[in-house]
This record gives C-alpha cells, sequence and structure tokens, in this order.
C-alpha cells in the first residue's frame, strides 16, 4: 500500500513538471510546427480568433502530413506547413509579417536538413513571398549558407521563386501594432530642465513572437527543420534575429530537428537550436529533458520564447516559458493535437 502511495505520487510529480509533452514511440509524431511565443493570453482572444489561429494549425500540419504520406521527403513537408503560415496573415511570417522602425518589411528564413547538414537561409529579404522556399533554393543551388537582402533578392528570381510587391506584406493590424509602439516609446522621453532628452524607461519589447517553425520525420528516417519570421515589431539598424542563423534559430543531425521562437538575441547568444542537439547527444537527455534545459537557461539571461524539437523515434516536446505558444503536431496515424495557451 506504501510502495503503491509512493509510485502514485511519483508519477504525479512527473506529470506536473510536464512528461506528458512527450509523445511515445507506439504512435510517433511525424511532423510538429510553432507559429510563434509571447503575451498570448485567452482573455485578449476573441473566440472567433482562437478558432482561426487553431484552424491555420491544423490546415499547416496537414498539408505537411499530406506530403509524408504519400512518401515524400521531410524537407518538401517543412515547406509545405510553412507555407500555411508564411500565406496567413496571423502569424508574423511572410504576410503577416511585423514592420520595422522604418515602417517596412523585412523577412527572414532558414532551413536545415538532418541527413547531411545541408542548409540554407536568407535574411533582411522584403520582395519574396515565400522566404523558406528561398532558403531552400540557397542550399541546394547555391555553394552558400546564408543570403541577406538585395543579393537574396536578385538570386531568388533567377531560381523563379515568386515575387510580390512590397505592399503585399501589408496588414492593418501590423501596421497599428508599430504605431501603437511608436507612441509608447514617444511617452519615455521627455525633456529635462536642461532641454535634453531623457529615456526615462526601457524602449518597448514585443510582447508577441509569431515566428513560424516546422520540424518533420518522413518515412526514411530523415529529419529537417525550417523557421520563418518577419523579425521583431519596430526593429532598427538592419537587425537580424536568430530565425535565420543556423545553431541558433533552426538546427537539424541525423538525431533531432529544432526550430525556435522568441526573443532572437537570447537564442543567438545561447546557440539554442544547437545546444538541444549537444545535450542529447553528450548528456544523453531527452528531446523534453534538453530542449527544457536550453529555455531554463534564456529565461535565466531574461530571454523569453519557446521551441518545437522532435527526435529521430517521433518523441516531441514544445517548452515555452511566455504566457503561451501557438504549437501543434501530427503522429503516423493522423492524429492532430494543437494547443496555443500554456
Amino acid at each position: 500500500m506504501i510502495f503503491r502511495n509512493i509510485l502514485f505520487l511519483f508519477l504525479m510529480f512527473m506529470s506536473s513538471i510536464g512528461v506528458g509533452q512527450q509523445v511515445t514511440p507506439k504512435d510517433k509524431v511525424v511532423l510538429v510546427i510553432h507559429g510563434g511565443a509571447g503575451t498570448i493570453l485567452k482573455s485578449k482572444m476573441t473566440p472567433q480568433k482562437e478558432q482561426a489561429y487553431m484552424d491555420a494549425l491544423r490546415t499547416s500540419l496537414r498539408a505537411g502530413y499530406d506530403i509524408l504520406k504519400a512518401g515524400g521527403s521531410s524537407e518538401k513537408a517543412v515547406e509545405a506547413a510553412i507555407h500555411v503560415m508564411e500565406d496567413s496573415p496571423l502569424f508574423n511570417a511572410g504576410k503577416g509579417a511585423v514592420f520595422t522602425h522604418e515602417g517596412t518589411n523585412e523577412l527572414d528564413a532558414s532551413i536545415m536538413k538532418g541527413k547531411d547538414g545541408a542548409a540554407g537561409a536568407v535574411a533582411g529579404v522584403t520582395t519574396i513571398k515565400n522566404p523558406i522556399t528561398a532558403a531552400i533554393a540557397v542550399m541546394e543551388h547555391s555553394p552558400h549558407v546564408m543570403m541577406m537582402g538585395k543579393g537574396a533578392e536578385r538570386f531568388a528570381k533567377e531560381q523563379g521563386i515568386p515575387q510580390v510587391d512590397p505592399s503585399y506584406f501589408y496588414t492593418q493590424e501590423r501596421w497599428d501594432a508599430l504605431q501603437r509602439i511608436l507612441k509608447e516609446n514617444s511617452k519615455a522621453v521627455e525633456l529635462d530642465h536642461n532641454d535634453k532628452q531623457t529615456v526615462t524607461k526601457p524602449e518597448w519589447k514585443d510582447e508577441k513572437f509569431g515566428t513560424v517553425g516546422c520540424v518533420a520525420l518522413d518515412d526514411q528516417g530523415e529529419i529537417t527543420a525550417g523557421t520563418s519570421t518577419g523579425g521583431m515589431t519596430n526593429k532598427k539598424f538592419g537587425r537580424v534575429g536568430d530565425s535565420p542563423v543556423i545553431g541558433a534559430g533552426t538546427y537539424a543531425n541525423q538525431q533531432v530537428g529544432v526550430s525556435c521562437t522568441g526573443w532572437g538575441e537570447y537564442f543567438i547568444r545561447n546557440v539554442a537550436a544547437y545546444d538541444v542537439a549537444a545535450l542529447m547527444q553528450y548528456r544523453s537527455l531527452s528531446v523534453l529533458e534538453a530542449s527544457k534545459e536550453v529555455i531554463r537557461k534564456i529565461g535565466e539571461m531574461g530571454g523569453d520564447g519557446g521551441m518545437i524539437v522532435l527526435d529521430k523515434d517521433g518523441n516531441v516536446a514544445m517548452p515555452f516559458n511566455t504566457a503561451g505558444m501557438y504549437r501543434g503536431y501530427i503522429t503516423e496515424s493522423g492524429e492532430v493535437k494543437v494547443e496555443i495557451y500554456k
């Protein structure tokens, strides 16, 4: 009886720290996605908008899953899943990209294949409809890993990748968010008695990160991870975050794939995506243990965000230290799970 009670308490404790997030290989996860982490509160979400997010996540999962079920590669599944989110104004990627301080949209994306370590990325592009496809083109049709700005756009055009006028990325909600932030920042500056400007509080930080990402596992056992983003609202000076940085926002090897979302500077400084893979390789941690450890370190430094992790056996983890993270997975048998809040 005493043993039963101890066992019960142990199982309750293990459940409370989130072990239940990890799916057993009996019906392994083959594709996992995220649509950004941040201050995502149910109290601020209308039922209609919540349903729109849930539907978009399910559509993304199904798009990638259909590729896998037809015998397609994990690379193609990642591209298909991310395309859905890039084409939706709900997420901070592609169509829904946030605005820079200058009122423009600058997009980043990256992809990495676990099989051979091939990788590609683009940063600061303004006319590429689906940046994840441009990242794939860099990986497959150039000797480089990352291209940026006008050079990346020219390369993408030469590869026949769809281009759009920058106005395509305009959405009223993102524009209003920039104006709100600019107004907040203006309040933070006041004139002192010597007519000098004095900053009275820290500059506003993004409350929600809508970066999107996907990790897929195909029937050949190959893992691919990809990430796409519009960056940070009100970003300045050509800032680039972690999403296009291999090892920081995206990483894959033969054992695991990782895609991150959050305050990019902290994910870069922690080499977050690679750190998960390293902890699994060198300390034999599970996907959940390794990813929670990295998120813990980021939090201790003052950063926030989350990540999705999928290993070769179909085990998944989706840890985050914010109020919410748009996330979901689909298993080999087609079971779908999508969540938003903590």
